[in-house]
């Protein structure tokens, strides 16, 4: 923990954007170090101009790699584009429309030429590929690092279902990509794009929100709301949202600077915007006391934090399981059979909540990718991760996003104080009576690169362990139980609590996320036993 956690950011702490941007457009990455070369996580490429890792030759090649990766899907529809508040994402956007308009695509952008959440270029695929007369497929590509800190960069494709790329998807362009750095971007197809089609996304998805959020009740009962942005996306769409819908609604923090020197500053020192991060949130919690609900969204609003004055900064694991247990009771026209989604690394409350609703549990790895098809055809009403991203269907049980969306859930916290008179905190606490108190966390512990590669491969039979904690193990996976799809990784569990442990992308550690039932020093056991028991398989 920074010693400095917490508190607002110095002059010293923020970034110089000359430099940024300068060494974006001067930097050539080395192709012969991994850490240069394009590569696709859960969220698309990321990284940052310093480091030689989200440089201009790294969008072009992306871009141009995306271009014949449509043309091999047949994929002939409009291309809809958005970046966020970060300051890589403007010239990133201008160098991806000049090897997008060279490549004849119908490229929509953003109509003021402002900034886009991922959930409204999300809504956007989905409206217009839903329309009758649009017999051509649209896709799209959202130019943003999350919630990562200000110098970073991100880039990430969207197909037509309007969720995130799969595997088979990202895998294909980054390999086309790295392939045109190698040649020198020779292949590469770029010119001046000219005039534009402009599209309104925040008319278009503001409107269509009356489609998925009781906004009557929520003016009915003046649930007063606070909303920060934290300087993203989000600002023009909760201004609009306030002024569509006559709802008590203050943006507590209407700034943009790409430097975010109102932030303060996470656990480890550093600026990153991360509405599930109490440290991250220090200044929204400041005004807990001033509202029924605040909340906080990440750059591109894919990511809620929910803000109550009787419990401040809710964890994510449990605003899920409130949200999906006043989802199930509140929307009597989704379809009865459908199934409810989680990550394999979710609260185990949220298991018991789907139970005593007389749902199915979907349980599927980490990344919302793993949601489009559920969401998609209604099979899944909602999907959840841990890490503060979720969506769910409109009231009628059709397709909103299938990409994360922090706005509606930020507004379904108000829904819910509306309808129930309870704040969402107010009501987990009631989950917790009828159903325990998990205790849940995740470390990290060291391990190498060879370790972490048989880590994402190893098998659950490889657990040679039958008891964890104290309790028999009742499952050890490898694949997710909603879909088959491989975990990356294990899950152990016995009948009071689990743990799973998955390699890093990025460091040389793997992750132990891990939740007991009998409190939080069983929970230090669980995990304990998750080090010696992942060390065992991987020492085999």
């Amino acid at each position: 923990m920074h010693e400095r956690a917490g508190t607002l950011a110095k002059p010293e702490d923020l970034i110089y954007l000359d430099e940024l941007i300068a060494a974006y457009s001067a930097t050539t990455p080395d192709v012969t170090n991994p850490a240069q070369r394009v590569a696709f996580g859960t969220s698309g490429h990321r990284g940052s101009s310093l480091k030689g890792s989200f440089n201009e030759h790294h969008i072009l090649a992306i871009t141009q790699a995306i271009c014949e990766y449509r043309a091999e899907q047949g994929i002939t529809g409009p291309l809809f584009i958005g970046r966020d508040t970060h300051a890589l994402s403007e010239p990133a956007e201008r160098t991806a429309l000049e090897v997008l308009v060279a490549n004849g695509v119908n490229v929509h952008v953003e109509a003021r030429g402002e900034w886009v959440p991922t959930p409204a270029l999300s809504r956007a695929i989905i409206s217009y590929n839903a329309d009758p007369a649009n017999t051509e497929q649209a896709d799209g590509i959202v130019i943003t690092p999350s919630h990562n800190p200000p110098q970073d960069g991100g880039f990430k494709y969207n197909p037509p279902h309007g969720g995130p790329a799969d595997t088979d998807a990202t895998s294909w362009i980054a390999d086309r990509a790295n392939a045109l750095l190698e040649a020198g971007l020779e292949g590469v197809k770029r010119t001046e794009p000219g005039e534009l089609t402009k599209h309104d996304y925040v008319a278009e998805y503001v409107a269509d929100l009356a489609n998925i959020i009781d906004f009557e009740a929520i003016k009915r009962a003046g649930v007063r709301i606070g909303a920060d942005p934290l300087g993203g996306a989000s600002l023009r769409y909760w201004e609009a949202i306030r002024d569509e819908y006559g709802i008590d609604l203050t943006v507590v923090n209407p700034e943009i600077d790409a430097r975010w020197p109102f932030m303060t500053l996470d656990w480890d020192g550093k600026i990153r915007m991360d509405p599930s991060s109490k440290h991250a949130m220090a200044s929204v919690l400041a005004k807990k006391d001033d509202f029924d609900v605040l909340t906080g969204n990440d750059a591109d609003a894919d990511r809620h934090g929910i803000v109550t004055p009787d419990a401040g900064l809710m964890n994510p694991n449990h605003y899920l399981a409130v949200a999906i247990d006043y989802l199930i009771a509140n929307r009597p026209e989704w379809p009865a059979s459908a199934g409810v989604g989680k990550t394999l690394v979710s609260s185990s409350m949220i298991d018991r909540v789907v139970a005593s609703l007389g749902r199915t549990l979907v349980e599927v790895p980490v990344g919302f990718k793993w949601f489009v098809p559920g969401l998609s055809d209604g099979t899944v009403v909602f999907g959840g991760e841990e890490s503060a991203g979720a969506s769910f269907l409109t009231k009628d049980g059709s397709v909103w996003t299938t990409d994360k969306d922090g706005i509606i859930l930020a507004l379904l916290a108000a829904e819910i104080i509306a309808v129930t008179g309870k704040t969402p905190s107010q009501r987990y606490r009631e989950l917790e009576a009828e159903f325990g108190a998990p205790a849940y966390e995740r470390v990290d512990a060291a391990a190498t690169p060879d370790e972490k590669a048989k880590l994402k491969k190893l098998n659950g039979d490889a657990i040679q362990a039958s008891e964890l904690a104290g309790e028999p193990i009742t499952q050890k996976l490898s694949e997710a139980p909603g879909n088959g799809a491989a975990i990356g990784g294990v899950k152990v569990s016995t009948e009071s609590a689990w743990f799973a442990a998955r390699p890093s992308g990025t460091e040389d550690v793997y992750k132990i996320y891990a939740e007991s039932f009998k409190g939080a020093e069983h929970l230090a056991e669980v995990q304990a036993e998750a080090k010696t028991i992942v060390q065992a398989a991987l020492a085999q």
